[in-house]
């Protein structure tokens, strides 16, 4: 207790000093950003290999990327270590940007709501802001863009898509169970939600939009209540992008089942050992403590005593 008081006293004492220097150099912004980015990251240099293995006993993960022009996990969402746990499906409505792809399963059509044809608006310039939704380049400015860059969200052509639910592309492949879920959509999150029916991941990862960048693009709010509707919580949020004001324009956000009502409770406990593993993968040491305290998981004799360096 003495050496701590010691160590927050110095803290107090440097702090200042650092902040003025930094002022001085205009890198506040920059380093407050790295120290962040940091933090959030800082359970990465655990290795829980051996533990996931133990878990998972040769089964596989299945993980869904929506909107996968990078390739699976090309967000670094979790250490790529990992990777090799999952069996991963790419999905990506333009035709060409998943033909290298070594996957075993590759959806080359757009997911919404209901099957159909819709229009693709394709930024050939900057192919990973392609939307279902127009892009609306007054919101620029606030994103960051500079007015002589607005050229990049030319819409050079439009393409008419086939489209179908999550839920219909996954019973095509004969996969009866999601342990994943990522989507990147460019506005088109709220949509493909809408299809899940019957499949309940065990983590979302959702970009979400706060300062519209495409015409008619719903709500971001739409999309946390669709998803607090089907027993999900927040489990964690990070800003994206470079903004030009402290709007927070645009998020990727992850849900988890909510282990405090009785639907998120029944889905981790009837997979309770991918969702210990995810948890492990996705550095959520704290909570997976303290969903496991309240639920009582298994294989806790390791988990328990790790420390979140988060809150290091």
């Amino acid at each position: 207790m003495f050496l701590r008081r010691i160590r927050i006293s110095i803290t107090k004492l440097i702090l200042p000093f650092l902040h003025k220097i930094l002022q001085l150099l205009k890198a506040n912004t920059r380093t407050v950003n790295f120290l962040n980015d940091k933090k959030i990251n800082a359970n990465n240099a655990y290795n829980f290999q051996k533990n996931i293995e133990a878990l998972l006993k040769n089964k596989k993960l299945i993980g869904l990327d929506v909107g996968a022009q990078g390739g699976f996990n090309s967000d670094k969402f979790f250490p790529e270590k990992y990777n090799k746990y999952f069996e991963s499906i790419l999905v990506d409505p333009l035709k060409d940007s998943l033909k290298n792809a070594q996957n075993k399963h590759v959806i080359n059509k757009g997911l919404w709501s209901s099957k159909g044809i819709r229009k693709l608006y394709v930024l050939n310039k900057r192919p990973q802001s392609s939307s279902m939704y127009e892009p609306d380049k007054k919101s620029l400015t606030i994103y960051g863009f500079k007015e002589k860059d607005f050229h990049l969200f030319d819409v050079e052509k439009t393409e008419m898509v086939e489209c179908d639910t999550l839920s219909s592309s996954l019973k095509e492949l004969d996969i009866n169970t999601l342990d994943y879920l990522k989507i990147d959509t460019q506005g088109a999150e709220l949509e493909i939600l809408k299809g899940l029916e019957s499949y309940r991941p065990l983590i979302i990862k959702c970009e979400v939009q706060i300062f519209p960048m495409y015409k008619r693009e719903p709500s971001w709010t739409e999309v946390t209540d669709l998803l607090y509707k089907l027993g999900y919580m927040v489990s964690d949020w990070k800003k994206i992008g470079s903004h030009a004001t402290r709007t927070p324009v645009e998020m990727d956000m992850v849900f988890i089942p909510n282990f405090l009502i009785e639907s998120g409770k029944k889905l981790i406990l009837e997979k309770e050992r991918e969702f210990i593993s995810l948890m492990l993968i996705s550095g959520q040491i704290k909570l997976l403590q303290k969903a496991s305290k309240i639920l009582n998981l298994g294989y806790s004799e390791f988990y328990m005593k790790i420390e979140d360096r988060y809150f290091n």
